[in-house]
Parts: structure tokens; sequence; C-alpha cells
């Protein structure tokens, strides 16, 4: 941006965030809630925690990220609490490994709800502005960039109308506004989602600062006229009965409300038909789209061309909340032009006569490539520079939120001289996004999953707070009372798995007339009620009846207690391979150790690692290129490294 800069206003602040999404909000908030004077940037006040896909939270393994962060401290599991309009745990078939909640959002409210929390939050400005500049100067550190590239600090902002703003840290989360694109087959618009303006200027500041960039692209289905919708055609899909909220500090029965439908429906071969006969004007497939899509998100075109042998895909109508009759076509998103997009709707039983609101479009974005960043979400070479969210190349809401949570809990750490915290994969679903996008090659939007979390026996999302809480502690975003209320749970999961284990019961006839009355085999020697919990047929509450010396407890300790001897065996061999994962975790890696001397290492072993830098052992391991002989070269040369060892603060 060239422009004469005559603009005196100059502020300062301890932080700047950039960009008011899911990674923004929760950002700014941990900076402000420890004590940080901080600013959050967005393009428009309106836009506060938009949700310009799917207003819902959670899904699989997106609901464990919400409760980990709710766990530590932030903000999006209370505000889905106060504005879903239907909750649903999904897999519950399935082991609880993998129980995942979501909660379709009041779209509308949630983002009034967050933005109220932003404007009363003390130490926490809110600016309408566009920031286009990030300022930076030489960083004389101690500490040499192994690659021999300059170290820089951040000394501030620059908005568009010239505004300085100050700063000792920067935290990006601009989600997908940088140089943004809307693509709706041959009409091409530069806004941001929702027709909101894009942020065109930053990018090329970046650059400047040796940042490398990436051009990615996702999408989002039409919005139709809930009115113009025949849902006698499809399958009514309720939410659950007794509703779980998604923070721990939430009472269950302020949740319990009346919920609204969603409807279930399929394309059809005639869909299909249509979307194979105008693939060309499909921006996707016309080759005007630069960016690389998400995987895990596919569009409609993508869905009948990679499965070609599919009859039909599911089309889930969801409600944008309940003061609108807009609804969102799960499951159709599509760059298509609006003539195509409407005749393609029209197929689907339910949408024959329906009205587009809101057109579906692909939109393409600047990002980077996140191996820049430390897994404390810092820039290796910008002291200061923090990035979160979709900026990081990530997908979704939550895993935006996740991010933010993360740089700004270190942003705030390094500003007050205390040593940044980093979730390993055995601690967090957190843990294993932030470790898979710096360590391995992403190219494109990431998505979590279950299937991504080797121990995902542990890191269930019931236990978060047993997981988590005492880190949000000690960080000073969970208050004592709700440490100490932890505490509590915690003994008492202890003493009741105690209790069962030494609980017996005998063979009497009262006794196996109840077990006969379940279905379960009768007992030829006495059982523990714990050996009688680990049977299939049997749980917890079933067990009450021959358990007279049984105490009230909460639901959730109850949880807790039922999974942890349900499960022992597994439970106990995955921590014996954390265990191992830890060793390799505890052998840092000094931060001024030069590859090149390391002769033995494979050619692409070592210009990975110098292109990563990563700050373990273990992290070294989970890099694309670095095999495990280079990891067993990599440890003899440790094992004989000269004195000055200087090792990352993380």
């Amino acid at each position: 941006m060239s422009m004469e800069n005559k603009n005196q206003i100059r502020e300062k602040y301890d932080v700047c965030v950039v960009g008011a999404g899911h990674a923004g909000c929760e950002a700014a908030l941990a900076c402000a809630r420890l004590g940080l004077e901080t600013i959050i940037f967005t393009v428009s006040v309106d836009s506060i925690a938009l949700m310009p896909c799917n207003p819902n939270v959670g899904g699989t393994s997106k609901g464990h990220l919400v409760r980990e962060i709710d766990a530590l401290g932030g903000e999006m599991g209370k505000n889905i609490d106060k504005t879903f309009i239907q909750s649903k745990m999904l897999n519950k078939s399935k082991g609880p490994a993998v129980h995942s909640l979501r909660a379709q959002a009041d779209k509308a409210e949630y983002t009034r709800q967050m933005r109220n929390i932003l404007e009363n939050q003390e130490h926490l400005t809110v600016k309408q502005a566009e920031v286009c500049e990030i300022l930076a100067e030489d960083y004389d550190g101690s500490i040499e960039s192994s690659d021999s590239i300059a170290m820089k600090k951040i000394t501030g902002v620059k908005t568009f109308t010239g505004a300085f703003y100050e700063c000792q840290a920067v935290i990006l989360c601009t989600g997908t506004y940088l140089k943004a694109r809307c693509l709706c087959g041959e009409a091409i618009t530069y806004t941001g989602p929702n027709g909101l303006q894009p942020a065109n200027y930053l990018t090329d500041s970046l650059k400047s600062l040796g940042i490398e960039m990436r051009r990615f692209k996702t999408g989002t289905p039409a919005r139709m006229d809930g009115r113009t919708i025949d849902y006698s055609k499809m399958e009514e899909q309720f939410g659950d009965e007794r509703v779980i909220p998604f923070s721990f500090s939430t009472n269950p029965d302020d949740v319990q409300i009346d919920q609204v439908s969603c409807w279930l429906t399929y394309t059809n071969e005639k869909t299909h038909e249509i979307i194979r006969a105008n693939l060309d004007r499909s921006p996707i497939y016309a080759g005007v789209i630069e960016g690389t899509g998400p995987r895990y998100c596919p569009s409609i075109e993508d869905k009948v061309v990679k499965f070609a042998d599919k009859e039909r895909h599911q089309v889930f109508i969801e409600p944008e909340g309940l003061h609108t009759n807009e609804m969102y076509v799960g499951g159709m998103s599509s760059s298509l032009p609006e003539d195509v997009q409407l005749a393609m709707y029209r197929t689907v039983p339910g949408l024959e006569n329906c009205k587009i609101v809101r057109n579906a479009y692909a939109i393409e974005y600047d990002c980077i490539n996140p191996r820049q960043l430390y897994p404390t979400l810092e820039f290796k070479d910008i002291k200061g520079l923090f990035s979160g969210g979709q900026f990081n190349g990530s997908s979704g809401y939550e895993e935006a939120a996740a991010q933010g949570l993360i740089a700004g809990i270190n942003a705030s750490l390094t500003i007050l001289g205390k040593k940044p915290i980093v979730l390993d994969r055995s601690q967090a679903y957190i843990g294993v996004l932030i470790d898979d996008l710096v360590t391995k090659e992403n190219f494109e939007p990431y998505r979590m999953m279950t299937s991504r979390a080797e121990y995902r026996l542990l890191l269930r999302q019931d236990n978060a707070d047993l997981r988590l809480r005492e880190i949000g502690y000690e960080v000073g975003l969970v208050s004592g009372e709700l440490y100490e209320s932890t505490l509590r749970k915690k003994e008492l999961i202890r003493k009741e798995i105690e209790r069962l284990k030494n609980t017996v019961v005998g063979a009497a006839k009262e006794n196996q007339d109840f077990l006969i009355s379940h279905g379960s085999s009768t007992l030829k020697t006495a059982a523990t009620l714990a050996e009688l919990i680990c049977r299939p047929e049997l749980s917890y509450n079933i067990l009450q009846e021959i358990d007279s010396g049984r105490n009230f407890l909460p639901a959730d300790v109850i949880e807790q207690v039922e999974i942890e001897i349900k499960y022992e065996g597994y439970i106990e061999r995955q921590l014996r391979q954390v265990e191992q994962y830890k060793k390799m975790e505890k052998k840092r890696i000094p931060v001024d150790l030069d590859y090149n001397d390391i002769s033995s290492l494979r050619l692409e072993a070592r210009q990975k690692l110098i292109a990563y830098k990563p700050v373990s052992v273990g992290q070294a391991s989970r890099i694309s290129g670095v095999s495990p002989a280079d990891i067993s070269v990599l440890l003899v040369y440790l094992e004989h490294f000269s004195d000055k060892k200087t090792y990352h603060e993380d």
C-alpha cells in the first residue's frame, strides 16, 4: 500500500489481534483476561464470531476441541450453550472415545452474544479497521536462527487510514479475508465471506517480512427460503431428549429447551446429471480457482466426480436461526453458476419448488504455510508475531478457536515473562491439531478427525476438564472455584472406583436372579462390583439394585467411573504408549543446532529439519521426509553435542 501517511493517531497496547472470527475472539479474550491491554481489529463489528458456513458448533472430533477450549478457560462452549437451537451427541452407538457433541446455533444470536462478551471484557478494545501493515524491527536476541535468516521483532501494526498501534505482540487471525474472492460460476466478486469487504493489503506486508503464503479455497452451500421447502418428503432429525452442555461450567438443567428439527434428504441421479453436464461452468473444474480445497468437506461437484459410483448423497436441511426462514443446505456446497444451482437443488426431494435466498459460492483466500510456526504458534523468525485459525491453513470454527486460544495464551505468557504452554499429542486434541499443522506437509485445509489422535481413548471429550483444567488454572484463565470443583470431581471418581473394586458380591440366590434377569451369566464364585460393571450387558446404574453401599453421585462422575472401569485394560495400554512417546518429546533439540554438521543425515532429512526447526526429537520424527534411520543419527549426534546448549522455551 503506497500512500502518504498524515494520520497522527498513535496508540499503545500490549497485544493487537487482527481479525474477530472464532480464532480472534478466543485470542483477544485470553489476552485481556490475563490482564494485558488488548485491541482486536475487524473489518466489520457486525461480523464478530460470524458463522459464514454452517451455523453449528462441534461434531465428530470438533466436539472434543470445544470441550478442551472450555476446560482451558475459553469462551466457545459457553457461547454455544447460550445460543443453540438443537443439540445431539454423535456416535452414541460406538465407544466413548468417538462420542462427539454437536449443536446447531442460532447464527445471529451466536454472533450477538459473543460480540457482547467482547465489548464488555475489561482490558479489551474492539476496533473496526483494516490492518494493512505489520511493523517489525531487527531483533538482536541471543538466539540466532539456524538458517541465518535475520530475526525480527514486532513493534506494532498500521491500519488503512494510517493509524499506528504500538504493541509487544500481534496475533494474526485473518480467516478467509486476505485477498479473498468469491466465485459463483462465471461471476466473481472480490469480497470476503457473506459479501463483507476483503483485506487486500496485509498479504504484501507479510511477504515483505519473509512469510511464505499459500492460496486455499473453501465453499458454502445455498440458503433456502424455508417457506418454499416441502418437509413432508424428508426425514425429520430431532435433537437429544436430554441435552448435554458443551461447557463444564454450564448447569445441565439450564439447557433443556424446546429444540427445532433438522431434516434429511438425498441427491439422486438427475441431480448428478445436471452437475456433470455443467462441470465446464464450475470454476473448480474450469481452472479458474487457484486455491486448494478441503478434502474432507468437498463441494457437491467433487462428490459427484470422485464418487461416481454413489447413487445419492446426504443433504441436511438445517435452520439458520429462530428468527429467520433461511435454511442451510448441508452437503451441497458448490461454485456452480446460479442457474445450474437452482436446477440442481430442485431435483432434490422436498426442494422441487425451492427459492434461493443466498447462492452457494466458493471462496479463495491467502493463508500461511504453518511450518513457519513453533508449537506455541509464534513465528520462528519474528518474535512477538503469533498466528491462529484458518490463516494457519486449517478449516472449521472449532479448529480456529482452539488455535486462537493457544496463540492468545502464549502471546500473553511471553509478554509476562512466563514460559509458554505447548499441549502435546498425549494431552489434547488441540495438541494433535497444532502438532499436525507445524510438523506435517499440509497442502489443503486441515480438518480435525478422531483418527488423527493416536491416544484418543485417553483424549475423550467427557474428560477434557480432568485433563486440562489444571493447565487453564495455572495459566490464569480458570478460576480457583472451578479448579477446586474439578479436584473434588477427581477425588469422587477415585474413591468410587476404589469402592467398587473392593465391594464383593456373593453367589446368593437374589444376586443370581438379578443377573439372570439382565441376561448376564450367574456367578460361580464371588465377584467385585467392578468386575460386574465390565460385563457388556451391565452398567453402573443397573447394578444399583445389588449395591447397598452406594451414595448419590453426580452424573458426570458416574460416567467417568464407568468408562475407567470398563476400558481399564485399553486405557493402561495407551498410558504405556504415552510413556514411550514422552521419552522422545523430552529429548530437546538445541535451537542453534546446525544440521549441516550432521554428515550422516540424508539430504532430504537435513533440508526438512532446517526448514521446520523441530523443538524435540519427537517432533522431528513426525516430519514428512525424516525417517527412523535419520532419527537414530540425530539421537547419536545429540548425545555428543558440544557444550553450549540453548533450547526453545516451549
